[in-house]
């Protein structure tokens, strides 16, 4: 990134304005930008070979490609990366986006999660995107746990927060469970977890059991493990991946080998693959961050980018992600402010439901 913005200093004037302009066309039509049509708007008076000699330079750089013999030149991802951290001019956000956007919180609705699916909806109408929102973890203070035995083979967690909120999962227990046993497992749970967050248990639930292993009887320090395992598991955390707006993508595609691509993409979505790594990618700080084909190995398969931002609690903590998935030659300047500000959005809404 910094090599990027190195090499844009070392250009001349005239490079790095054939450069913009050749990445500027390119991301308004998606076609390869030819030298013909950049000598009518340089801003100095230059010939069209003059201009094939620069995008030469460019490409031999690394930052143009030629798809085509003589079909003009469009960005690599290396030129599309340089070009997002030196040159993109984010614009303000689009009154009639901002009212979009707004509009899906003019609901008094409690459901949070519908909510939530409104404004992904809405985001990616107002982007020609598709839509990702990451559902938070819920993040009220937990009250009770307690276990139910179901049969040999089968028991409930059962999980009361401080707002009312019930949540309830059906796991195997460890064999030889008694009732004494899960009364006392969940005994042991609730001195330790009133008052504490679901994202806050889990390390607290793993000290205390390595302390005081010798004072929880075996069967029941099973019990503990296996049915924490039911919320920390792989694949049962309580995010919630909500994706919209599948049709944008699919009808951005050109060719069968973009459809085959994207397919892969959603594939992987469905699947709720790397689905941590939205929270990872948007938490090196706050603000939009933007992912340029395989610099985001989810989406290194389909050539496509992604714009994602981070929104946080009430306490300030990042709590999940929003995001706007699309080709490479997505109008970065105007899907900037409108991620940032769903992004603030969200985490307004979030903050007042806690």
């Amino acid at each position: 990134m910094n090599d990027g913005r190195k090499l844009l200093e070392e250009m001349n004037d005239r490079s790095r304005e054939v450069f913009r302009r050749v990445v500027e066309g390119y991301l308004l039509t998606g076609s390869p930008v030819g030298s013909r049509n950049l000598t009518r708007d340089m801003s100095e008076k230059i010939s069209a070979a003059t201009v094939r000699n620069v995008m030469q330079d460019l490409e031999y750089m690394g930052l143009l490609d030629s798809p085509h013999i003589s079909a003009g030149r469009v960005p690599t991802q290396s030129g599309l990366r340089m070009f997002v951290d030196g040159l993109l001019e984010v614009g303000d956000l689009q009154t009639a986006d901002r009212e979009l956007m707004d509009s899906t919180l003019s609901s008094n609705a409690q459901d949070v999660a519908g909510v939530l699916d409104r404004i992904g909806q809405t985001l990616s109408g107002v982007t020609q995107g598709a839509s990702l929102v990451l559902a938070p973890k819920r993040e009220a203070p937990i009250k009770h746990i307690e276990f139910v035995a179901l049969g040999h083979d089968r028991a409930l967690v059962v999980l009361v927060f401080a707002d009312g909120h019930v949540e309830n999962r059906i796991f195997t227990p460890p064999p030889g469970q008694t009732p004494s046993s899960m009364r006392e497992a969940a005994n042991f749970l609730n001195a330790l977890v009133e008052g504490k967050t679901l994202s806050e248990v889990q390390t607290v639930i793993a000290r205390h059991i390595s302390e005081r292993r010798q004072e929880i009887d075996q069967l029941a320090h099973a019990m503990v493990e296996s049915g924490l395992a039911v919320w920390a598991g792989e694949g049962e955390g309580p995010e919630r991946l909500i994706v919209r707006g599948r049709s944008h993508l699919l009808n951005a595609g050109s060719d069968e080998a973009d459809l085959e691509r994207i397919r892969t993409l959603f594939d992987d979505l469905e699947r709720k693959r790397d689905i941590a790594n939205f929270l990872e990618l948007a938490d090196e700080g706050e603000g939009v961050r933007i992912f340029i084909g395989s610099e985001n190995k989810l989406f290194s398969l389909s050539g496509s980018s992604l714009v994602v931002s981070p929104y946080m609690n009430a306490d300030r903590k990042i709590v999940g992600a929003v995001g706007v998935i699309g080709p490479t030659r997505l109008n970065y300047g105007r899907i900037v402010p409108i991620v940032d500000y769903t992004a603030q959005l969200v985490g307004k809404l979030i903050a007042d439901r806690s």
